[in-house]
This record gives C-alpha cells, sequence and structure tokens, in this order.
C-alpha cells in the first residue's frame, strides 16, 4: 500500500526535523551560533488521470484529474543568519560584530581561508592574534611583548599602549568579510564556515566600512536561538511523527483485514 511508504517518508523527515532542533538546542550558548531550519518538498506525484487529458471524442478536457502524491523528502537546511545579541565580557581579546560581515581565518596547511563571527580571541607564544585553535587571524596582527593595553576601535584598527610610553601605537587593521548569500557558506565546525559556488566569492573590506558591520571590543556574539520556538516546534515535530506514525498503523490494520477476507 503506497499509505504505508508515505507514512514512511514522513517520519523520516520529521526525525531530521527533531535533529535539526536538537542541534539547535544544543549550540543556544555556542558563541555566534546561527540556527538551523529544515525545510520539506513533496515528492513525484503519480498520475491515476493526467489533468487536461481528453475526456471524450467532442474535445471535453478533465478539469482535475487524479494525482497521488508519494510522500515527502528534506530539501533542504537552511541556516538562519540573522544576528544574536551581544555578551558584554570585558575580555580585552573578545570582539563582536555588529552588523554584516565575518572574520577570516587562516586555517593551517593549504586548506585556504575560514570564516567565523566568533571572535573569542587569544595570543600565540609569539604575541599574534589567533583563534582558540590556534589559527591565525588574517592579517596577521602581533602584540608587542611590553604591551600593558590593547584597544580595538569601531574600524577594527589595533592600538597599543606600550610599557614607559604615553602615546599608543597601530599595530594593524582588522578586515572583514562578506557574501552575497550567507546561507551558502559551508559549515566546517569550531564554529568556521569555508566559501562555497553557493556563497560567492567574499568581498573584503575594514569594518564600518558601507555594508561592513563595526567591531565591539570586550564583547562577544550570542547565539540566534530562540529556545521558546525551538521546544514549540519540537512539540509539532513530535506531533506530526506520531501522526505519521499512526497512518502506517491504520494500513497494517487495513491489510491485515484484507488478508482475513481472503481466508
Amino acid at each position: 500500500m503506497r499509505s504505508l511508504h508515505i507514512g514512511a517518508t514522513g517520519m523520516l523527515a520529521q526525525q531530521t526535523n527533531v535533529e535539526i532542533i536538537s542541534n539547535n538546542i544544543a549550540n543556544m550558548n555556542t558563541t555566534a551560533y546561527s540556527r538551523r531550519r529544515a525545510e520539506f518538498h513533496d515528492l513525484l506525484y503519480q498520475n491515476m488521470r493526467r489533468v487536461g487529458a481528453n475526456s471524450s471524442d467532442s474535445g471535453t478536457i478533465v478539469p482535475a484529474g487524479v494525482q497521488l502524491g508519494l510522500g515527502v523528502k528534506t530539501a533542504s537546511v537552511y541556516r538562519i543568519a540573522e544576528h544574536g545579541s551581544v555578551l558584554n565580557t570585558d575580555n580585552t581579546l573578545d570582539l563582536a560584530i555588529q552588523g554584516n560581515g565575518y572574520f577570516q581565518i587562516d586555517l593551517p596547511g593549504d586548506r585556504g581561508t575560514a570564516y567565523t563571527r566568533d571572535g573569542s580571541f587569544q595570543l600565540s607564544p609569539d604575541g599574534d592574534l589567533v583563534t582558540h585553535d590556534g589559527y591565525t587571524v588574517q592579517p596577521g596582527i602581533t602584540i608587542p611583548e611590553n604591551a600593558v593595553g590593547i584597544t580595538v576601535n569601531a574600524s577594527g584598527e589595533v592600538w597599543v599602549k606600550l610599557d614607559g610610553q604615553t602615546d599608543q601605537v597601530n599595530v594593524g587593521q582588522l578586515e572583514l568579510a562578506n557574501f552575497s548569500n550567507e546561507a551558502g557558506l559551508e559549515a566546517i565546525g569550531d564554529n568556521l564556515f569555508m566559501e562555497t559556488v553557493a556563497s560567492g566569492q567574499p568581498t573584503t573590506d575594514v569594518p564600518a566600512a558601507l555594508g561592513f558591520g563595526s567591531v565591539l571590543q570586550g564583547f562577544l556574539e550570542n547565539s540566534n536561538v530562540n529556545v521558546v520556538s525551538e521546544i514549540t516546534e519540537l512539540v509539532s515535530a513530535q506531533r506530526a511523527y506520531e501522526m505519521n506514525s499512526k497512518v502506517i498503523t491504520t494500513s497494517d490494520q487495513m491489510m491485515s483485514t484484507i488478508n482475513q477476507l481472503k481466508s
């Protein structure tokens, strides 16, 4: 019976939906995490009576026809690129982006450049600005050993106060990258993304430039997960899963009835 297979596709789709929701909830405290949303499409239709077909020799046509659907499939898992709120950390090397843009991260080896909105940076043993995994933030910025204070302004300029000196010294300029389709970036874990054909090539400029966000020192971006919304979606997915399982149970009962007629 078609209904058995249709119900199975519905259960598989809702299982995927629950997995996506659970991942959102698990990452509700992950810095700069963007929640995901499952999108579903109906499967192919079987034409039992094709719409628009001739129904008589006089040229009358079938106005509606008979099309039977074959179930549902997961079309995509869309990443909501809405920016989260910012959290005050009072940490000098914590940077949040207010607006559009991604920090550029130099991956080790020949892996190229990754992109992130997670600005929880640290210093390497050589004084380079790096991520929590030790990956260099582009363009490379080195803090001198005798620096007693670090200031990053809204435009991404990095200034340091050296021991024994009054004036601050500019040691580098942060740059941000923008994409025409942020949802097309490929997530590789560790709060990092890679450029894809779908995302388009990055456009780079300094923070606070036209179309780019500014940098806020001493803050981190929270995830954009709305817990109440996720729990609501979770309940809805659970009910849809139960209804699809009911379809399979009902189909099984109908087949059992047919078997009894044969006996």
